[in-house]
């Protein structure tokens, strides 16, 4: 029995760094594969104009902006709520209580709840129940249609995607909040409201931020929730007030992989947008680590 206790516990050794490397190789070929295709097109003219001659031509800024302010706007209005349902979960709501019960049985249905539902939900209701009924009041001298799709319906449906993630990660930072600095608040004579603004909040920010971390991961890579709700196949100007439809990263390398009339000529594009969209996810998600880091550091020092 030892000996094959023993072989086996050498085998798991090598099988294991040989999957790690194997993950590591997987992505030095994707990334290499990308910037390969997207070397000969990408240039400082490609990041700053707008695309041209039926998307063949020209850059992709608007583009790059539709995406930074759908994932803006959508972390503006998913962490908030996120973070509050976790609070709630975890510091109010009664253990085994059935309002509780409901809520975590919603958050592991949102979880599993394929992306294109989302985006077939804020058609119907964003879109057509919230944006018609704005309509419905605003019609009387009022120019902006709120019944179409236009990037705030589009931010918000992003935002209930992203609810779930936020709500795990979140109340798990604060469940990691020791019981000791509760009590002791407590009986310093804080009320439970001020023991979570003072205590829990601060040293659970760092789990937020990774929250709102994972929010950015998962919504700025989705397309199928934007397809009825705001993105637009060519729309050279940026958008210029939050009922204007705009251009997404993602949904411009799906329109220029699936419904370009020539796929191959618009190859260095494709290569190049994608590019851009992994470098600017990176980039946000590198500077709420950044934030995040600094304001561990400094809760540490304090």
């Amino acid at each position: 029995m030892k000996p094959i206790r023993f072989t086996l516990g050498k085998t798991v050794v090598p099988l294991s760094a040989v999957a790690s490397f194997s993950v590591i190789l997987v992505v030095i070929l994707v990334m290499g594969t990308i910037l390969v295709g997207a070397w000969s097109t990408l240039s400082w003219e490609f990041l700053t104009a707008a695309p041209s001659e039926g998307m063949t031509k020209g850059g992709i800024l608007p583009s790059i902006i539709g995406t930074v302010l759908l994932v803006l706007m959508m972390s503006i209005a998913g962490v908030p709520v996120g973070t509050v349902t976790a609070l709630y979960l975890s510091e109010y709501a009664s253990k085994g209580s059935l309002l509780s019960r409901g809520i975590r049985f919603a958050v592991n249905t949102l979880a599993g709840v394929p992306a294109i539902v989302f985006g077939l939900f804020g058609l119907g209701f964003f879109v057509q129940f919230v944006g018609g009924g704005l309509d419905s009041i605003l019609a009387d001298g009022f120019q902006v249609k709120w019944a179409q799709p236009n990037i705030l319906w589009a931010s918000l449906t992003m935002a209930v995607l992203t609810l779930p993630v936020v709500i795990v990660s979140v109340e798990e930072a604060i469940k990691a909040v020791p019981q000791e600095l509760r009590a002791a608040s407590l009986a310093l004579g804080a009320t439970q409201w001020q023991t979570i603004w003072k205590v829990v909040l601060p040293n659970s920010l760092t789990g937020i931020l990774t929250g709102a971390i994972l929010a950015v991961s998962r919504g700025a890579g989705e397309v199928a929730p934007i397809l009825f709700t705001g993105a637009a196949y060519f729309l050279p100007e940026l958008p210029s007030g939050l009922s204007d439809q705009f251009m997404e990263l993602g949904y411009h390398i799906y329109i220029m992989s699936t419904q370009s009339t020539n796929v191959e000529a618009t190859k260095g594009i494709q290569y190049a947008t994608t590019l851009v969209l992994l470098v600017l996810t990176f980039a946000l998600n590198f500077s709420a680590i950044f934030v995040r880091s600094r304001l561990r550091s400094r809760i540490a020092r304090a």
